[in-house]
């Protein structure tokens, strides 16, 4: 079999450098806009995000109504980002996650492998022995899924120099009313507000806190 070998899309400089220009945009330009080929493609980038057993316990919202951000901005303790961002991106997570959802993945896997599903029987064994935990437990594993797709969700628009803003600051319950989450099986996690910095920004050129590389890598 011949191995497909994907030319990498960025040099480590490249790379480094985008990440670097990345930061925490505190204050957007209301009149940045994102194009429709570069939004595209970092909606492409989350549904390509990683999750446990290939799970994917997540939606992502797009919320584009200005008047929806703007209840949405008041449940977020009035942070701009909501509102002045070009886009507004809701992570939720599936509420109640059980052998249903493992089913559809199932269904989903033979159709897009084109295998019997009968061919997957000891793969969905293990699924469900990891969701037959406590509830609590479960819910905490699929939160944490959610965020492995928000960061690759960040790195993806710093590689493509979009601006954005993780966001936990939110009232969850108030945006699960608002987005009718709860009534659909949803609840939402956190966000990232995604666009254009604003030059008035104060934290744009502000330097990177980081602990040096040998402090946190280590080898073994």
């Amino acid at each position: 079999m011949t191995e497909t070998v994907v030319a990498p899309v960025a040099t480590p400089e490249g790379l480094l450098a985008a990440l670097k220009h990345r930061y925490a945009v505190k204050k957007f330009d209301p009149t940045g806009r994102i194009s429709d080929e570069v939004w595209k493609a970092l909606e492409e980038a989350l549904v390509l995000s990683p999750s446990s057993l290939g799970l994917q316990p997540w939606k992502f919202l797009v919320v584009d109504d200005a008047a929806i951000r703007g209840r949405l901005r008041a449940a977020s303790w009035n942070q701009s980002q909501v509102t002045d961002a070009d886009k507004l991106v809701v992570f939720a997570v599936r509420k109640d996650f059980g052998p249903d959802d493992v089913e559809r993945f199932l269904d989903r896997m033979a159709k897009v492998r084109r295998v019997d599903k009968e061919t997957l029987t000891s793969f969905k064994q293990m699924m469900l022995r990891s969701i037959s935990r406590p509830q609590d437990e479960v819910d905490q594993w699929l939160t944490r899924q959610v965020y492995i797709a928000l960061g690759m969700f960040l790195a993806a628009a710093a590689a493509l120099g979009v601006d954005t803003c993780p966001m936990e600051g939110f009232d969850k319950d108030a945006y699960d009313a608002i987005l009718d989450l709860a009534r659909h099986g949803w609840k939402a996690v956190v966000l990232a507000a995604a666009g254009v910095r604003s030059p008035g920004d104060a934290y744009a050129d502000a330097e990177k806190v980081r602990f040096p590389l040998a402090d946190v890598v280590q080898h073994l």
